[in-house]
Formats: C-alpha cells, structure tokens, sequence
C-alpha cells in the first residue's frame, strides 16, 4: 500500500442549501476541468482529467451521543485507477 499525502482539508457545518450551493459550484468546475480549493490563505488547484473514479460510500459510526451517518464522495485519477461502474442516484 502506497503512502498518503494530504494536500488540502476542510471540514465545517453548513445548512443543506449551503452543501446544495457548494456542490453545484464543484460539479460546474469539474465540468471545466479544473478545481481550484481555497480556504484561510490556503490555496490548491487541480487539473482534472476527463475519465475519473467515483466513491460512494455511506456509513454509520457510533459516537458518545449517539450514531453519526456520513456520504462520502470521492473522486479518484492517476496512477493504478481501476474502472468501476454501476452507479446510479434514484
């Protein structure tokens, strides 16, 4: 297994018409082909190829007030990407 390099993170709440406005932005950008994230001064920017994977998973994780559900979205390209397929949103 190959080492793991963060090269950006962000994690902050938002309201779902917040989630719904930013993930539109990322879909126009990545429609573009190019993705620029920026937070605090913090600055990265990403060429994205036309081929991709897409990770969908759900999960639940028991916390100590409880379970918290997450969706994780992940797209993958470069180096040892398999292809995968099937997906569909209902």
């Amino acid at each position: 297994m190959g080492r793991e390099t963060t090269l950006f993170s962000s994690e902050e709440r938002k309201d779902r018409a917040g989630v719904c406005a930013f993930l539109r932005a990322l879909a126009d950008r990545l429609e573009a082909g190019a993705i620029t994230l920026q937070k605090d001064g913090e600055e990265l920017s990403l060429e994205v190829p036309e081929q991709l994977i897409l990770e969908i998973k759900a999960e639940d994780e028991e916390k100590s007030g409880g379970i918290q559900h997450s969706l994780e979205v992940e797209l993958k390209w470069g180096a040892g990407i398999g292809s995968a397929g099937g997906l569909k949103l209902g």
